[in-house]
């Protein structure tokens, strides 16, 4: 079994942990990726930074709400934690939207972009939560386990049975630290796997979008059945998570849109993609 303490990096008085490095990187890679593909198809590189600045702001204001509507904490919103994927998901997909609609660009278009990136960002952000110990699982004797002494919060016995309503053995002392899940891990190792899919089915000839409804397809079902092992209390509908009723609305929705798309006519990419780069 391994034990992981947080990875925080300190110069003076200023911090910056591991999940901070990671979120910037996978913004970083999500941008690159698209700016491959916009390449590709020889469309306006110039649009890739307008997408990432546009899911910077709707991903962390989506997810800040998201959390605050979950714990009614609105101390969340100017605090570096209280982040929700889901409202970031959300919340930055708006924004690309919004931002794609502003430069003339179909919708079905930004969401092709966007579906590998989504995948790989993910899957590094996931890496991010693993180096400070934050949305783990539950506990397992399995040899990979891992011990979150200093975890966001820690994986003692104490907090999964009162945080979390976990059974721990009769008898443990609630500061002992169990080894649990790595979720994060497991997130890392699928969601890359299906960025692998993603990245290959780009170069199909099926209709702008498709590809968005395939994530939404693969992300949806990956968080529901990662949920089974995660160490978690927000249980509604008896016994899903409300991650998981939400990954069941994105699976569906991923369906619609990869049945409506699947012999629709593309549309035209619009002046501001064809445009000569500046």
């Amino acid at each position: 079994m391994t034990t992981v303490y947080p990875l925080v990096f300190r110069i003076g008085s200023f911090e910056i942990t591991g999940f901070g490095i990671a979120m910037m990187l996978g913004f970083v890679v999500g941008g690159w990726l698209i700016a491959l593909e916009l390449r590709r198809r020889r469309w306006n590189e110039e649009y890739g930074a307008d997408m990432i600045v546009a899911a910077v702001i709707g991903g962390v204001l989506g997810a800040k709400l998201w959390y605050v509507a979950l714990t009614q904490d609105m101390g969340a919103l100017l605090s570096r934690g209280g982040l929700v994927w889901y409202g970031g998901f959300l919340g930055g997909l708006a924004a690309v939207v919004l931002n794609g609609w502003r430069r003339g660009v179909p919708i079905r278009i930004t969401a092709e972009l966007s579906a590998p990136a989504l995948a790989g960002a993910y899957a590094i952000g996931r890496i991010g939560c693993f180096v400070v110990g934050d949305d783990y699982g539950r506990p397992t004797d399995l040899p990979w386990a891992v011990k979150f002494p200093q975890g966001l919060p820690p994986s003692t016995a104490g907090n999964l049975a009162n945080l979390f309503g976990i059974p721990v053995p009769t008898g443990t002392d609630p500061s002992t630290v169990l080894a649990v899940h790595p979720t994060q891990l497991y997130e890392v190792a699928i969601m890359l796997g299906v960025f692998m899919v993603l990245w290959r089915w780009r170069l199909g000839t099926r209709p702008f979008g498709w590809l968005f409804g395939a994530y939404l397809m693969f992300a949806g079902t990956e968080r529901f059945l990662v949920e089974v092992l995660r160490a978690k209390d927000d249980r509604v509908l008896g016994v899903f998570t409300i991650a998981q009723a939400t990954s069941l609305l994105v699976v569906i929705t991923g369906l619609v849109v990869v049945n409506r798309l699947a012999r629709a006519a593309n549309p035209a990419p619009g002046a501001y993609l064809t445009k000569a780069p500046s």
